[in-house]
């Protein structure tokens, strides 16, 4: 161990002093004898982090690891905070949990520690997807919520997001206090463990039908869908908690030929038939295309374990299926309410949409065609909730979303939300069905009107310690050497979240950007390209963001131009990659 920092052995060995279960203790004696101490230094070099959204890390033994005790402190941390924030008040809070490992005893343990502090909590009786846990917190006046997941990541990861008041992720001022609180909580004997059962109020399926009547509100085009009801759609959960809400959520909009992918129905945490659950990931839809090709389906949708993200895949016109991107749906999604929204002479000028700032730009393009304002945030679900959240009572919201397969249409969930999300597309695409369009149709429609963005999304993974390092090398590198120009075509502007700066690079001058500071840096070249290049939050990577667009002179031109554009990425990623 002589090549080991000492700090480290030193905060396992304050592990095993403290009161944790034995088998915990034999796993961290059992690290502390291996001659490979990669797994040690990883499990304890740090603690693992209540970042601004939560938890979300491997599962194990350790103070940098998804476990009861990490779990237990930062809840610990919380519900200190919740008791400064509302004194005298009566505190509850929601809780639910998607189909990981080990996420009912993580979600009780939440549960438990918050009982022990005298906090009362709405505990789900069955897995619930996200927006449901966020309507709830809303619905029951809750204080906070707590969603135990880890979204898309791989199965050996599990997390923790936190919840306010108003249903969104917390932020600030409260994301910066609550870490500051789960700081303090340096031992896992800081924690209270004398649960108290009687705080403990199960919300039952009777909760599902409140929340689908929410749903149901935001149909457009009933008679469009009666028209269509028995157009086959295939559903696919992945083997997470939106199983049963997202057919019924297509149920109560009209939808009668619903096909859910038996072999991906049954929650399980293992995700045996996927590499990883992530709708993103054409490999994790395979079965649901499959599917979609036995019963010609118009529509293949799927969401992530959490049932936040979804995914759509619509028929190619070759006897395949086009998975669409979140950028394409997010632009659907908007050029259709839009446009039904202006039809029923709802477009007052009080309306605003939001999405984020590595979103693409046709949906800014099409909001502004329609006299609505779109703000754009910083990356993450919680940034568009707050927006939602200080404009509440002013103007009215439409819908909002984030390129990685999120969004949100309709204010009573404050998050991404799946589950409403797939029968808003469902709706979309039987609608133009009865108009003789196809969704390729209506993209070239758009494109026509405002343009052809397209974009791709790459993720470069640094894993461990060593990798968090090269990441934080990576974007100091961006900063100390701005470059002139990329591939051959010339940088106009540079803009730098983190250090709140846009640098001019044709006129060689710097301004002040308006906008929260996050490491995040943007290259807008003279074509018209842009690349976004951020560290995840949630994951050990870096992601480049690439947009291009171009003039779509006929819809005619759609595959040559589309060819085109995705040559010029190419030649981007290359540089990055």
């Amino acid at each position: 161990m002589t090549n080991v920092d000492p700090i480290i052995i030193a905060k396992a060995e304050s592990w095993l002093s403290s009161n944790i279960d034995e088998k915990s203790k034999v796993e961290i004696r059992n690290l502390l004898m291996s001659s490979d101490t990669n797994e040690l230094v990883d499990s304890f070099y740090k603690d693992l982090e209540f970042g601004t959204g939560g938890l979300r890390g491997l599962m194990g033994v350790g103070s940098n690891r998804m476990n009861v005790y990490t779990v237990a402190m930062a809840t610990q941390g919380l519900a200190n905070y919740l008791l400064k924030s509302f004194p005298g008040e009566k505190i509850a809070v929601a809780i639910t949990h998607d189909s990981r490992i080990n996420n009912t005893l993580f979600a009780d343990t939440t549960a438990n520690v918050f009982t022990a502090n005298g906090i009362h909590v709405k505990y789900f009786k069955e897995m619930r997807p996200t927006p449901m846990l966020s309507f709830a917190i809303r619905h029951f006046g809750c204080k906070s919520g707590v969603m135990v997941t880890a979204s898309h990541n791989p199965k050996e990861y599990n997390g923790y997001k936190a919840y306010w008041e108003d249903g969104g992720q917390v932020v600030a001022p409260h994301d910066v206090n609550i870490i500051t609180e789960v700081q303090k909580i340096t031992s896992v004997d800081d924690v209270n463990w004398n649960k108290n059962d009687a705080l403990i109020e199960y919300i039952d399926e009777n909760f599902d039908f409140i929340y689908l009547n929410e749903v149901k509100k935001l149909s457009l085009s009933p008679n469009e869908i009666m028209l269509q009801r028995s157009m086959p759609v295939v559903f696919s959960p992945i083997h997470g908690a939106s199983g049963k809400m997202v057919p019924a959520a297509l149920k109560v909009f009209g939808f009668e030929n619903i096909h859910v992918v038996e072999e991906q129905a049954e929650p399980n945490g293992n995700f045996p038939t996927v590499i990883y659950p992530n709708p993103e990931e054409a490999e994790a839809l395979n079965m649901a295309l499959e599917l979609g090709k036995k019963v010609n389906a118009d529509l293949v949708l799927a969401c992530d374990p959490d049932g936040d993200r979804y995914a759509a895949c619509v028929p190619d016109g070759i006897g395949g299926f086009e998975l669409l991107n979140g950028n394409q749906t997010g632009s659907l999604i908007t050029y259709y309410l839009l446009n039904k929204w202006r039809e029923f002479g709802r477009l007052t000028g009080d309306q605003f949409m939001v999405n984020t700032i590595v979103t693409t730009e046709l949906i800014d393009e099409i909001c502004k065609s329609f006299g609505v304002t779109c703000y754009s945030v910083l990356t993450g679900f919680k940034n568009i909730a707050e927006v939602i959240r200080e404009l509440e009572g002013k103007q009215t919201f439409i819908a909002g979303g984030e390129e990685s397969y999120g969004y949100l249409v309709g204010d009573f969930v404050r998050d991404k939300d799946g589950v409403s999300a797939c029968a808003i597309v469902a709706e979309i695409v039987a609608y133009y069905k009865s108009k003789g369009q196809s969704i390729q149709d209506v993209l070239a429609e758009i494109y026509m009107q405002y343009g052809f963005y397209k974009e791709h999304l790459i993720s470069v993974t640094k894993k461990g310690k060593d990798g968090a390092e090269q990441i934080q090398n990576l974007m100091a590198g961006f900063r100390a050497n701005r470059p002139l120009e990329i591939k051959g075509v010339k940088v106009s502007k540079i803009v730098d979240v983190k250090e709140s700066k846009v640098y001019d690079m044709i006129n060689h001058t710097e301004s002040e950007l308006n906008l929260a500071k996050s490491n995040v840096i943007q290259f807008y070249l003279v074509d018209g390209s842009k690349i976004s290049a951020r560290p995840s939050g949630t994951e050990p990577k870096i992601k480049y963001y690439f947009s291009v667009n171009e003039k779509l002179p006929n819809k005619e031109a759609y595959r040559a131009v589309e060819k085109s554009l995705q040559e010029r990425i190419e030649g981007l990623t290359s540089f990055f990659a």
